[in-house]
């Protein structure tokens, strides 16, 4: 058998397709120290993740790591996710980074991640399902720690911007082992009174573990199941959280969750005051235009001088009446014409004239046929008794009557016509002019010749 022998090239991609089709390599969670970190111009991150017996080259391509929550620096500690394949120009395989995160939290962070492709796979965090918040919200239902620094915050804020809106306070835990199902509780409670137009759910700044009850399961489905809109506010800015995902609308912070709930007083009185500005120039553009049109109508002859006006519409009305009687006499005269030759071709299938017509059609058809039958009977009688002339002329009677006669055999059905047609002693019948005879043959003498067989004579 041939040995087969790759190239360099053949050999590096066979190798890479064998780590892509990998199944655990396609998606790898790994623990190590960053070292040899290049943050390239492009964007992209190289460097370089090893424990203490082993290192693997790292690149994390620029629109991966523009989403970290933090900044990756040389020495740090962290948990990484991605694939391991080959770069073929090397021969070199390297870990491809889709996601990173500190290490010291990789336990809370790989569940957030399995629990977040969970509910996405459901369809909890779709687009299309967000609702839009109430514009003017008559009853805001917050759900926080009573004590905490976001209550107050969005308190402040809802009186500072709006208010008129009444607001329920649910107070909650927001961390701890009973945070998930008093949050839950909460929210199911303020849909159940049905008089909150919107719900503010969230807490302050913390650490993953104490943020952790707003990544549970059952708060995300109380979110999602909620009938009234919900509005996501946990910890900092750079903080998201399973129910920022779940809910209808997320803000950075609770203050900014309390700005997006209601609109501001003072922006609604400065609309209100451009909007009454601008009715105002619209009033008086519209007053103008028609104190302008008053001025024209003022000045109109036909308000200066009705009479003369009035005497136009008649000589126009005038002139429209003798038009209307030329165009109705025309019509009449061309509807007289009309009608007289729809009466004459109406006449023509009448069913009289139709009848004389075939009474005539048919007078004429006899006196043809009568004068066609003269003739042809004209003609046949011609024919007639020129045969009759001609028979005649042939007619053996006639050639009997000059003193010939017939001799046939003596039944009188086969005419003798020479001697071998009888012998002597045969009896004959002999017609003549006035009758016939019956002969005996007694002798027979051919033409030229003397007496022949027999003695007798016919």
């Amino acid at each position: 058998m041939e040995q087969r022998i790759l190239t360099i090239k053949e050999l590096n991609r066979y190798i890479k397709m064998k780590l892509d089709s990998d199944r655990l390599l396609s998606e790898v969670w790994i623990r190590g120290e960053i070292s040899n970190f290049t943050h390239h111009s492009s964007g992209h991150m190289y460097f370089t993740l090893k424990d203490e017996s082993s290192r693997v080259k790292c690149i994390m391509f620029a629109s991966y790591n523009q989403r970290l929550p933090f900044r990756p620096k040389e020495g740090a500690k962290v948990i990484a996710r991605g694939n391991v394949t080959v770069y073929e120009r090397d021969g070199q395989y390297q870990f491809y980074a889709t996601q990173m995160q500190p290490d010291g939290i990789g336990s809370l962070y790989l569940a957030f991640e399995q629990l977040k492709q969970k509910l996405e796979a459901e369809g909890l965090f779709a687009p299309e399902r967000k609702r839009p918040l109430p514009r003017f919200p008559r009853t805001i239902g917050v759900v926080t720690s009573p004590t905490g620094a976001a209550v107050r915050d969005i308190l402040t804020t809802l009186q500072r911007r709006y208010p008129q809106a009444a607001v329920i306070l649910y107070p909650v835990l927001v961390q701890g082992k009973g945070a998930a199902p008093s949050i839950v509780k909460a929210i199911r409670a303020l849909n159940a009174m049905g008089e909150a137009d919107v719900l503010i759910v969230g807490r302050g700044g913390g650490s993953l573990e104490e943020l952790w009850a707003f990544n549970e399961e059952q708060v995300a489905r109380a979110i999602y199941e909620s009938a009234v809109p919900v509005i996501s506010a946990v910890g900092h800015e750079t903080d998201f959280t399973i129910a920022d995902f779940a809910a209808d609308l997320r803000a950075a912070t609770p203050t900014a969750a309390a700005e997006l709930a209601v609109p501001h007083t003072a922006e609604l009185r400065a609309l209100l005051r451009q909007r009454e500005q601008v009715l105002q120039q619209g009033l008086q553009h519209r007053l103008q235009q028609a104190r302008e049109r008053l001025r024209r109508l003022q000045r109109s002859p036909a308000l200066l001088q009705p009479r003369r006006s009035l005497l136009q519409h008649a000589e126009r009305l005038d002139r429209l009446s003798m038009r209307l009687a030329s165009r109705m006499e025309t019509r009449l005269t061309l509807s007289g014409a009309s009608h007289d030759r729809l009466h004459q071709r109406l006449l023509r299938y009448h069913p009289q004239e139709a009848l004389r017509f075939v009474k005539r059609r048919r007078q004429e058809a006899d006196r043809l046929l009568r004068q066609a039958m003269l003739g042809a009977l004209k003609e046949k009688s011609r024919l007639l008794q020129a045969g009759i002339r001609q028979l005649d002329a042939l007619s053996p009677l006639k050639v009997m009557g000059r003193g010939y006669s017939l001799v046939y055999d003596e039944r009188g059905e086969k005419l003798i016509k020479t001697l071998a047609d009888v012998e002597p002693g045969d009896i004959v019948k002999v017609k003549i002019t006035d009758g016939e005879l019956d002969c005996e043959v007694r002798s027979m003498m051919r033409e030229g010749a003397g007496q022949d067989e027999g003695t007798g004579s016919a």
